[in-house]
């Protein structure tokens, strides 16, 4: 039988084709959006079959250079909902397949086209088949914290109030690679400035969760002072030399929501 699907987006047709019946589905080849659009869906839900994702190194590197992605695919890794490998070859299509069902991916416009079929014989060994591509594929090495340990320690090591902002201004990006000037540790320096942290608590921290190293917020805290969003003060110590307290240093960012400091901060360094 074969049948097609026409639906929104990738998530409409996991719901259409896999919900609910198979306990693993294979992901081959798939896009950057899809990539993104599946690891939003595994996130967000419990019903989905794990998923064992075979794609092309280069779109998993671009995909997992934004944080907000990244991060989330961290906690499905962690979690086993999720296994990521390398492709070795590009694929004729981006292919769903589980024990039951093989569902060919088409992008359409702002929807998605899938085929679909359940002829037993061709499912089983097209499954087969990709199983065994996948067993002998190379583990994809995502460095990303997963976004659980990072609220997790953000709040233990320097504060709930921090880790309440950090999580409303990433909820406010479409995206954290960097593209518009924030990325992951950018953002941990605006929150931390914003409620007047120490650059070594927040650098210590970000080093030690697996965001960037200390020489990266550092570097990172230069350009922002340089261009005027953030200023410091000294702190004197017992011993040794003053720390510095992160403070923001432009006024339009002063007592702005936190869900719209990513934008103000945004405009700044444009």
């Amino acid at each position: 039988m074969v049948s097609n699907l026409l639906e929104s987006d990738v998530e409409d047709v996991l719901e259409a084709a896999f919900a609910g019946s198979d306990e693993e589905l294979f992901v081959i080849d798939p896009p950057a959006s899809t990539i993104v659009s599946l690891v939003d869906a595994a996130v967000d839900r419990d019903d989905l079959p794990a998923m064992s994702m075979l794609a092309d190194e280069r779109v998993l590197k671009s995909v997992m250079d934004d944080f907000l992605v990244a991060s989330k695919a961290a906690d499905l890794l962690d979690s086993g909902a999720l296994t990521l490998r390398v492709l070795p070859a590009d694929a004729d299509n981006a292919l769903f397949v589980s024990e039951s069902k093989v569902v060919a991916l088409v992008n359409a416009g702002d929807r998605v086209a899938a085929l679909s079929t359940t002829d037993e014989e061709f499912v089983s060994e097209v499954f087969g088949t990709h199983r065994d591509a996948f067993a002998d594929a190379g583990e994809y090495a995502l460095r990303t914290p997963s976004i659980s340990r990072v609220r997790e320690t953000m709040a233990a090591d320097i504060g709930e109030d921090v880790r309440d902002d950090f999580d409303a201004v990433l909820a406010s990006l479409e995206s954290a690679s960097g593209d518009d000037g924030l990325d992951e540790v950018t953002v941990s320096l605006l929150v931390a400035a914003r409620n007047d942290v120490l650059l070594y608590d927040i650098s210590k921290w970000g080093e030690d969760v697996g965001i960037a190293s200390k020489a990266t917020f550092s570097r990172t805290k230069t350009r922002l002072e340089d261009v005027g969003v953030i200023d410091t003060e000294k702190v004197p110590i017992d011993v040794g030399r003053p720390r510095l307290r992160l403070k923001l240093g432009d006024d339009r960012l002063v007592g702005v929501d936190a869900e719209e400091f990513a934008a103000a901060a945004a405009d700044l360094l444009a």
